[in-house]
């Protein structure tokens, strides 16, 4: 049956430009539901729910409940009720509660039998009802629902009616819709307490009310669930009741406990079987149960029953039986395992369901193909350790001898369940079951970790001598997928566990070698393996020669890229002062696969880093040459592809790609590439012990001054480059990039290029605006500002990026904000290294301080805070540079009042602090201005927020002009005075809200 199109009413988004009438409700809801203008549809949406909040709601919303309507009109009148009484309750006078309760008291017996949308919504609005009148004006509103709704008896007369409280009577199995109307109700009641809004005063006083009720509704659901001829439906209603139920702390002991064990009789009927396993993990779940131990210990008999359900699941194949019964085992064993490891009398229980979970673990198939359970159970062993390791040393030892058996039984599944299958299995999987296959594997990876704080060095020994045996068997050679495993433990404890001390390492990198590479998973394992073992190699070099020719072997195979890259980069970054011996190898491999492509882009960014790193290591008479026949084919690569676009109309997309793969190379080059060494000063000195040996230290900077040559070849390149591609947001960032990690890797040593970095710098910024260069920019500030002969080409630079920027303000900066941060830090940077700057009149102060009042006022918080840091270093220099006093002294008011609004609600919550700062050196540098401006505008009533008194305004001003040396001081005052104006009451407990 489809709704009758009535002609279409001209909707204005305004309910009152139309009369509220049925009629045009539902004409309204035509238009929603059916037209096929999507503006339309907007339009019925707002005029509709406008509607829902207007006074006449109360009245059109009974007739659109009429038997005649369809179920759409009759849903939304159901709905508008919920609306109104859970939002307008006010509106409605006293008098007419009684009369309402019963009108809905009366839909939802009309409705019992369906539309199920409908009934849920009605017994959504009675919820809501009875939560406004509990515990005043309806004290037992449960009992009350639950003998307005029992089926009449027997012989018996016409229902109860509302007000009729007497005894409850035996509910009659043949109505049973009043009896599922009865449960929705009783379902839909604690989870309208959970979702409203509430103050926390009054869902209390709700939570006690209606936990008082439980012992009415809890005998209802036992008398159900024990009826033989009760249908599966009214049951399952009754499981879900109990889960929406379990949320108010319901006592778990007494009938309540029976309950529990009658859920668990439900898991034999195969209909009720899920509901069943979600209502039992649902009550068990709730941390409230460990109040009640014996209850939780006698629940132990009922999972531990399940056991050879569980077997009989697993034999089978089932795996959704299989799924939910381990779901229970967990959910007691992982919630309560330190309540149960407590009740030592019952200890052989608790181990034998910790048993019962590691059958859950080691369940037969292939995750996540053909099983799914074992991944539920990984959480509780790690829950497990940390309870027992958390006891005092006596007991801890007792649990210890009891447990570390079935950690050692743990290992063997974990390394069994971790086994890749047949390469022609898995070539049949999906993209998705790899891909969650490989996350299960770094769950048990995590599982392995917390299983060596069991077992300890037990752990490392136990697999070593089985990898010794599997490559030491001379029956014939073992499956690959054994041998990974093993190697995919051990670096899963490697990986985040200090095995420097392990006797068996040794031992296993002498074992790597031998192993029959056959497989690409293998291989992969292999050289992740010997990753995780680069710390350990760098306090043992001599074992260096067994690993480092086979991760150069891998790195030559494109399907090894990952890998192979990422362990040679660990390896140079932590050894890389023993691998003079090997470097001539590294390089000319390094070389050969970057010169033939065999690495995606981002492998060949973590190689060039880990050749950084290796570089940085050798004598410095070797850097240079190796750097010159690293970067070589790359530059003139770099030069064939500029000339190229030179002669070219049209720039090459393919182009493009090539030059920012080579930039990005480069940078990546110089991030990891240090000459100095590790011990060099903060401002990039050369080490004292190579400036007092004058060969080392003229070696030294011989080999910095060609580093900067080659960067001046690599700048003229550059220039080519740009004359192309000076407008590409992504070729610009990609040169700013390589002048960056230049910068930080040369330091003062950059200095001869100073002035072209600074003029192409500026030529790129006017005219493609980018916050790379402008990080650049700051980058040299920070650098180069201190030194006479370089301040003029900075300065130049500075008022150049200032005068664009200012052109982007005075456009609408809101598209920037990257932009706008980066060019708030670099002059806040400038402000603390050269304030002298400030003085020129090239460089516009008062357009600055108004950039600064608009970021301010940026949403986005990283914006904002920069903002903030440029006007503290501004507000210190308020006395020694007259332009900043001037511009103070004209507009601070304006920067008060944009803090106050931003404080007091305009701005998150987080950035009070950098707001505080602000404020702080106000106070500092312009106290008596500060107390000017505050006084104007906190006077001014409703400002910032009309949440805070005047009383309020005046202690938050009497607070901070008193507070002028403690900055930590300073943020509570500004914290507290934020919360207030925010409508909450202290700043405690609050951070939820905003």
């Amino acid at each position: 049956m489809e709704m009758e199109p009535p002609n279409r009413l001209v909707l204005s988004p305004e309910p009152g430009a139309l009369e509220l009438t049925e009629g045009n409700v539902e004409s309204a809801l035509h238009q929603l539901y059916y037209d096929p203008d999507m503006d339309h549809k907007n339009v019925a949406q707002k005029w509709l729910t406008q509607a829902q909040t207007s006074t006449q709601a109360w009245q059109f919303c009974w007739p659109l409940l009429g038997p005649d309507k369809l179920p759409e009109i009759q849903f939304f009148g159901a709905s508008t009720l919920h609306t109104k009484i859970s939002r307008h309750w006010a509106d409605l006078p006293i008098d007419q509660h009684q009369t309402l309760r019963m009108q809905l008291l009366s839909h939802i017996s009309h409705f019992s039998k369906g539309p199920k949308m409908v009934l849920t919504r009605l017994c959504v609005a009675l919820a809501s009802l009875a939560l406004h009148t509990i515990p005043q004006a309806w004290p037992r509103a449960v009992s009350d629902m639950v003998l307005v709704f029992q089926p009449e008896k027997t012989g018996s007369g016409n229902q109860s009616g509302a007000g009729d409280v007497g005894g409850a009577g035996e509910m009659e199995l043949n109505n049973h819709s009043h009896c599922l109307a009865l449960l929705e109700l009783l379902t839909v009641l604690p989870e309208e307490l959970q979702s409203c809004r509430l103050p926390q005063g009054r869902r209390a006083q709700l939570r006690e009310a209606l936990a008082g009720e439980w012992t009415v509704v809890c005998p209802l659901l036992r008398q159900l669930l024990q009826k033989q001829e009760a249908p599966s439906q009214v049951k399952e209603r009754c499981l879900r009741c109990l889960s929406s139920w379990v949320g108010l702390d319901i006592p778990l002991h007494g009938e309540s406990e029976g309950l529990l064990q009658d859920c668990f009789a439900a898991l034999s009927d195969p209909e009720l079987f899920n509901t069943a396993v979600e209502t039992i993990v649902c009550a068990i779940s709730q941390p409230d149960c460990q109040r009640y131990t014996d209850a939780l210990v006698n629940l132990m008999p009922l999972v531990l029953g399940l056991h050879d359900q569980l077997k009989a699941a697993a034999r089978d194949g089932d795996m959704e039986t299989s799924h939910g019964i381990c779901r229970i085992a967990v959910a007691l064993g992982e919630t309560h395992s330190r309540t149960l490891l407590e009740q030592v009398q019952h200890w052989q229980g608790y181990l034998s369901l910790v048993n019962m979970i590691l059958f859950c673990t080691s369940i037969p198939g292939h995750y996540p193909v053909s099983e799914t359970t074992s991944s539920l159970t990984l959480t509780f062993w790690y829950t497990l350790q940390d309870d027992i390791l958390s006891f005092e040393e006596d007991r801890r030892t007792v649990y210890l001898q009891v447990y570390r058996p079935v950690y050692l039984q743990l290992v063997d599944i974990l390394l069994e369940k971790s086994h890749f299958p047949s390469e022609q299995d898995y070539i049949s999987w999906s993209s998705d079951d790899k891909e969650l296959f490989r996350i299960y594997r770094v769950d048990i990876s995590d599982t392995l970790m917390y299983v060596y704080e069991i077992l300890g060095a037990e752990l490392l020994s136990n697999l070593y001598d089985r990898l010794g045996q599997l490559l030491m068997a001379t029956e014939g050679p073992a499956a690959w997928q054994d041998i990974e495993a093993l190697l995919f433990g051990f670096q899963s404890i490697a990986e985040t566990i200090d095995v420097n001390y392990s006797d068996v390492i040794p031992g296993l990198i002498g074992l790597i070698p031998r192993i029959s590479i056959s497989n690409i998973q293998l291989a992969d394992t292999v050289m992740y393996t010997i990753g995780s073992l680069a710390e350990w190699l760098a306090d043992h070099p001599l074992m260096l020669g067994c690993v480092v020719p086979m991760v150069l072997q891998g790195l030559v195979k494109a399907e090894l890229s990952v890998s192979s890259v990422s362990t040679l980069k660990r390896i140079c970054r932590e050894c890389r002062h023993d691998l003079a011996p090997y470097a001539p190898d590294i390089m000319t491999v390094s070389q050969d696969v970057l010169a033939k492509e065999i690495h995606k882009s981002s492998q060949c960014m973590w190689l060039m880093q880990g050749l950084g790193f290796l570089l940085s290591a050798l004598p410095v008479e070797e850097i240079l040459g190796r750097l010159t026949l690293l970067i070589t084919p790359h530059i003139q690569t770099l030069d064939t592809l500029a000339h190229q676009e030179v002669r070219t109309e049209t720039p090459s997309p393919t182009t493009k790609l090539s030059i920012i793969h080579i930039l990005g190379m480069l940078s990546s080059l110089f991030t990891t590439l240090d000459i100095r060494g590790q011990d060099q000063g903060s401002e990039g000195t050369i080490p004292a012990q190579t400036r007092t040996n004058p060969v080392s230290f003229l070696t030294t900077l011989s080999s910095l001054l060609s580093i900067v040559v080659i960067l001046q070849q690599v700048f003229t390149l550059i220039q080519n480059v740009l004359s192309k591609w000076l407008s590409d947001p992504e070729v610009v960032k990609a040169v700013c990039g390589v002048f960056d990690r230049s910068v930080k890797t040369l330091l003062r040593d950059f200095a001869p290029m100073v002035p072209q970095l600074s003029e192409m710098l500026g030529q790129i910024y006017t005219t493609c605006p980018q916050a790379s260069a402008l990080d650049l920019t700051c980058q040299m500030v920070r650098i180069f500002t201190g030194e006479k002969d370089h301040l003029g080409p900075i300065k130049h630079l500075i008022e150049l990026v200032t005068s664009t920027t200012q052109s982007i303000f005075q456009q609408g900066p809101s598209e920037h904000p990257d932009i706008v941060e980066s060019f708030m830090q670099l002059h806040a940077e400038a402000l603390k290294r050269e304030p002298g700057l400030y003085r020129s009149e090239h460089l516009d102060v008062k357009s600055l301080f108004y950039c600064g009042i608009l970021a301010l006022k940026f949403p986005e918080t990283p914006t904002a805070k920069s903002a903030c840091l440029f006007f503290a270093e501004l507000v210190c220099h308020c006395v020694d540079i007259p332009p900043i006093g001037q511009v103070l002294h004209r507009d601070g008011k304006l920067l008060i009042q944009t803090i106050l609004e931003a404080v007091g609600g305009q701005s998150p919550h987080c950035l009070t602090e950098h707001f505080s700062q602000v404020l702080f050196c106000l106070n500092r540098h312009c106290h008596t201005l500060l107390s000017q401006w505050l006084k104007e505008g906190l006077h001014v009533p409703g400002f910032p927020t009309a949440q805070i008194s005047m009383e309020q305004k005046d202690t938050f001003n009497q607070q901070l002009l008193r507070e002028q040396s403690n900055k930590r001081h300073v943020v509570e005052i500004v914290n507290e005075f934020s919360l207030l104006c925010r409508g909450l009451q202290g700043p405690t407990g609050h951070s939820a809200d905003y």
